[in-house]
């Protein structure tokens, strides 16, 4: 634990928990006990004598932090837990880690491609934060033909339901293909604004974060971050 005395959302992300963001959901969800009681105020803070649960289980900050860069099949959810029994995408990383690793941002049911798994909550929280102004491309298909109104509203800004979309790139690569490049990423945001021009992805495919690629990694396979991506990703 960096710091004799830090809030407890934070204390989770060290711990590899989850990003703190989701250790937020975790706290007020009631499965967090601090010395034999329940909290879920999020301004509550801990101590290193605390003996912290979550779920009956004790929490402990990770030594070892790792970085994995993933290609995420569809049909897998990128969560540590599915009520519906859907197969998770962290189930796809090696099986001989012991570590807790969690998904840094998402990619949906159906959507596919790049995403990175850590346990270190300060890396997760870098790359999440819109400050860190990192770019993600995506490769599009849709299901007829794309019309230079969707790409022209992509670019220069689009409100639907009251949400503001823009990409920082939308470049038709086909008649019914484009190459999207996003920086804050807002959820579902690509189907949504496809949805709105009566649009269908077929293929919703990440294919780089940052300066990390997808390259040829196969589907269903991941691979540790190297050094060097590491050091220009922080």
């Amino acid at each position: 634990m960096k710091g004799k005395n830090i809030r407890l959302q934070v204390y989770l992300s060290h711990a590899g928990i989850a990003s703190r963001r989701a250790a937020e959901g975790i706290i007020a969800s009631g499965r967090v006990s601090v010395n034999g009681v329940i909290v879920t105020s999020q301004g509550s803070k801990v101590e290193e004598e605390d003996v912290i649960l979550l779920d009956g289980k004790p929490v402990l900050p990770e030594k070892c932090l790792l970085y994995f860069a993933l290609n995420k099949p569809p049909g897998f959810i990128c969560s540590s837990n599915d009520p519906q029994g859907r197969p998770l995408a962290r189930e796809l990383l090696p099986s001989t880690i012991t570590e807790r690793l969690y998904n840094v941002g998402r990619l949906d049911f159906l959507s596919c491609g790049l995403i990175f798994f850590t346990n270190d909550g300060e890396f997760a929280n870098r790359l999440g934060h819109p400050s860190s102004e990192l770019e993600k491309e995506y490769m599009v298909e849709a299901s007829g033909a794309i019309p230079d109104t969707a790409i022209e509203a992509f670019n220069a800004g689009i409100t639907i339901e009251g949400i503001h979309y823009k990409a920082k790139i939308a470049q038709r690569t086909g008649w019914k293909s484009m190459k999207i490049i996003l920086i804050e990423g807002k959820n579902r945001e690509i189907r949504r604004v496809f949805s709105h021009f009566h649009l269908h992805p077929v293929l919703l495919k990440r294919v780089r974060i940052g300066s990390v690629l997808l390259g040829n990694l196969a589907e269903g396979m991941s691979r540790p971050l190297t050094e060097a991506e590491l050091t220009e990703m922080k």
